[in-house]
């Protein structure tokens, strides 16, 4: 089934607009948009090289100015699909140089978030921490500084409840909306647009962007209130990181008692357990190989911040704990920017006498 909206308005975000139903929204700023329905399961694909010709031509003043602050390991694939779908899009980054293959793109580029902000009708932050997501946003020359009413400011940073609800506060102040969207997913999900948004603040915000975070993902969710969103990603990420440690003893104990620890991958993708991050990772970590998707200094944050949380509403976590220590012994031994997985070596004797 195909869907074509379109919206006759400027550019101007909604202030007190009716929220619409969150699975059918497919405008942006008098664009239209396409967007395909797979009959099996529902999955909603953006179709980029309709929305490219589309958007190219579309009348310049009604066109989203879009900016995106933060190009790493998970922004910059971001910010390239957005530019394959034909958005006007300006970007930032701390070392310039990683801004450079979206400029031969066609992506903008301004010196500080500030600028960007200033420039743009909505923008995308990437950070790698709370530090860097407050000061990006609120701190000297940071994005605050560049919003106004009619702008829109959308997080999807991994940051702790409370941080995120003080860059709100900042963002709102200058009259500009706030939307936390931190995501579900890694390199190669942000590479694919198969991220899962988990979405919480200014509703009109929500639905406004829905079609950009539909070309970055393959899935949203509206969770209410600002803090919701970070709570849950910090919630998925405790998990996640606990199922790595898990998976790991697994593996090491299976080569310890004589089992071939590739058979052990292929029997847990086949029983209840399964999760395609066995099956991903479970072959290169038998070979002790950590290609980065998800460094491992960013799920020790996590678990430092879900721990956080936990004790905020007096809730125990002590595997998650547990866990927690694993990826810190590891971190002690040179492996922060390694991918989480090489937190099996935190188990290994080597480690285990040093």
């Amino acid at each position: 089934m195909r869907i074509k909206c379109l919206m006759n308005c400027c550019f101007r975000l909604p202030t007190n607009s009716m929220a619409l139903p969150a699975t059918r929204s497919s405008f942006l700023w008098g664009i239209p948009f396409t967007l395909n329905f797979n009959n099996n399961n529902n999955k909603r694909f953006y179709s980029h090289s309709q929305s490219r010709s589309y958007i190219s031509n579309s009348n310049s003043s009604s066109a989203p100015r879009v900016g995106f602050l933060g190009i790493g390991i998970m922004g910059s694939p971001m910010a390239q699909n957005l530019l394959k779908a034909g958005v006007d899009l300006t970007v930032w980054n701390r070392t310039k140089s990683k801004c450079e293959p979206l400029i031969s793109l066609g992506a903008k580029y301004m010196s500080s978030p500030e600028e960007v902000a200033a420039s743009c009708d909505l923008t995308f932050a990437m950070l790698a921490d709370p530090h860097s997501a407050v000061d990006v946003a609120c701190g000297n020359h940071g994005a605050a500084n560049g919003m106004a009413p009619g702008k829109g400011y959308v997080d999807v940073s991994t940051v702790d409840v409370d941080t995120s609800k003080l860059i709100s506060q900042h963002i709102k102040a200058t009259g500009a909306l706030f939307l936390e969207a931190p995501v579900s997913g890694s390199k190669k999900p942000a590479e694919d647009g198969q991220l899962i948004f988990l979405t919480a603040g200014d509703r009109n915000l929500y639905e406004t962007v829905a079609p950009l975070l539909d070309i970055m993902g393959k899935s949203k969710f509206y969770l209410g209130d600002v803090g919701n969103g970070a709570a849950m990603k910090l919630v998925v990420n405790m998990i996640m990181g606990s199922m790595m440690a898990s998976f790991s003893e697994g593996l090491l104990l299976s080569q310890k008692v004589g089992l071939d620890p590739k058979v052990l991958v292929e029997v847990v993708s086949q029983g209840a357990i399964s999760a395609p991050m066995y099956s991903m990772k479970g072959p290169s970590m038998i070979q002790s190989v950590y290609p980065t998707a998800f460094p491992l200094k960013h799920q020790q944050k996590d678990l430092r911040l879900a721990l956080g949380l936990a004790e905020s509403v007096s809730q125990a976590t002590p595997i998650a704990a547990a866990a927690n220590e694993l990826y810190k012994v590891a971190k002690s031994h040179g492996l922060s920017d390694e991918d989480f997985s090489a937190v099996i070596e935190a188990l290994k004797s080597k480690f285990q006498n040093s």
